[in-house]
């Protein structure tokens, strides 16, 4: 049981260390978008045009990235949730209660499926 405890623990470290760097990396590279269209803008020196131009190029940069990276954070999460909880419920055994133990099985509702299709 220590063995599965030590492993959950260290998944959850492993989660929180991804996380902490793909968030610095979306934070940096957004911190490196905004610096160059800063620089683009006061090299530009007043042309309206151009500047709206750039800060809309950044704009759109930084919300994508920031973007992709919420969804693929979201998506894993999902995945990883839906994962352990099929596993959990693969691994728990059945719980039998004491009643339920002696009662005799119903039988089971009749087949569903189609029959077979037949060659002519």
């Amino acid at each position: 049981m220590s063995e599965d405890q030590d492993r959950v623990g260290e998944d959850i470290q492993l989660e929180r260390t991804r996380a902490r760097y793909g968030l610095l990396a979306v934070v940096v590279s957004n911190l490196a978008i905004a610096g160059v269209a800063a620089f683009g803008v006061w090299r530009l020196g007043g042309d309206r045009s151009v500047i709206v131009g750039v800060l809309t190029a950044a704009f759109t940069a930084v919300s994508s990235m920031t973007t992709a990276y919420l969804g693929i954070k979201a998506v894993s999460n999902t995945a990883k949730s839906i994962a352990s909880s099929a596993a959990a419920s693969h691994q728990a055994p059945a719980a039998t209660h004491p009643a339920t133990a002696s009662a005799p099985s119903a039988p089971s509702p009749p087949s569903t499926t189609p029959p077979a299709q037949r060659n002519q």
